[in-house]
């Protein structure tokens, strides 16, 4: 298993502090044409736009083959692999079934054949539809006085639905089955894996927009809808943790069945409905068993430390991704992965 953290396509500090912390391997988004290089996002829990995303400029579309090329060049001249996108073309209609979805889906062709050519071997995506991951605070203190994101479903529940009403859960189970037919193929013959991300937070419903993917029961429904190697999930430990369930058990569930394509390694307390982050040493998973879990099932790919907390000196810009929280999380996960490797081996011996 490779550690790996989140870059933006573009140099700058964050790529030579992975390098010094011994990180080479990048999970980035798409390279949006915006200003500073980065892919401009509504804060979690606000509505997603459909305009002015929705229609990509046809002279710069960053899932085509040159912007990809270009990004890949870039981090392999720095020393750094691409091995995971986390981020996609618009997939509002696709999600909701709506006119314009087979043009979205085609888009999504496009990347995952992109990706194909340019050996990045991951895709991590989601079926969340209208509003993506959702928090009520981004400044809610942990310890020390860092903050972290957390999540009150009363809170969010108090803004009432949406612009689109009421959209069922059998909705979007209907057209996610024909996402993954149109979709699953094109990543076989690529040789890209897709890593599908569970709904967060794992709550039935927000704001009138069903959650499906809400269980490790419901994962696995998503799996069997259309059969792959190609077709895997990426296993948010933080996610699968407020479903209130072992996390372990069902690292080993799905890594049995070779499904674990790529992990969001965080922690949290609490449950679906209210639940806040935490330092990754201080959350309610046992996270040494987690690691454990992982070299158990033989996981041959990356890890990412995924949410951290903002801590002393930070502005808080980026709720959950500023710097030093990963500095301390990689150094704990690099620990936890030489002591499951190290007793391994003491057994064997």
């Amino acid at each position: 298993m490779e550690l790996a953290l989140i870059l933006p396509p573009w140099p700058n500090e964050r790529w030579k502090l992975a390098l010094q912390l011994g990180v080479t391997h990048a999970v980035t988004t798409l390279p949006f044409h915006v200003a500073g290089g980065h892919q401009a996002s509504n804060p979690p829990g606000v509505p997603q736009p459909v305009v002015p995303h929705d229609v990509p400029p046809p002279e710069y579309r960053p899932w085509d083959f040159m912007p990809l090329l270009l990004m890949v060049q870039r981090f392999r001249e720095a020393g750094i692999t691409v091995s995971v996108i986390e981020a996609s073309p618009p997939m509002h209609r696709a999600r909701l079934g709506l006119d314009g979805r087979d043009e979205e889906i085609e888009w999504v062709i496009t990347l995952i054949r992109n990706m194909g050519k340019l050996g990045i071997p991951v895709w991590c995506w989601n079926w969340m539809a209208v509003i993506n991951w959702a928090r009520t605070s981004t400044t809610t203190p942990t310890r020390g006085g860092a903050l972290v994101t957390s999540y009150d479903h009363e809170l969010m529940e108090r803004a009432g639905p949406t612009e689109y009403g009421e959209i069922s859960a059998e909705r979007l189970w209907q057209n996610l089955e024909y996402f993954l037919k149109a979709v699953v193929p094109v990543a076989e013959e690529a040789g890209v894996q897709l890593a599908l991300h569970p709904d967060d937070p794992p709550v039935p419903s927000l704001r009138g927009i069903a959650r499906i993917l809400i269980t490790p029961e419901a994962l696995q429904r998503a799996l069997d809808l259309y059969p792959s190697p190609a077709h895997g999930l990426t296993f948010c430990q933080g996610t699968i943790s407020t479903m209130g369930v072992d996390v372990p058990h069902w690292i080993r569930h799905f890594g049995r069945q070779n499904k674990i394509h790529f992990v969001h390694f965080r922690d949290v307390r609490g449950g679906p409905t209210q639940f806040v982050e935490t330092f990754h040493d201080d959350g309610q998973t046992d996270m040494y068993e987690a690691m454990k879990a992982y070299y158990e099932i033989n996981f041959q790919g990356v890890m990412r430390p995924d949410h951290v907390p903002t801590m002393e000196g930070e502005p808080n810009t980026e709720p959950g991704y500023m710097m030093l929280g990963r500095l301390f999380a990689i150094g704990y996960m690099k620990g936890l992965r030489e002591a499951v490797l190290k007793t391994a081996a003491s057994s064997v011996s």
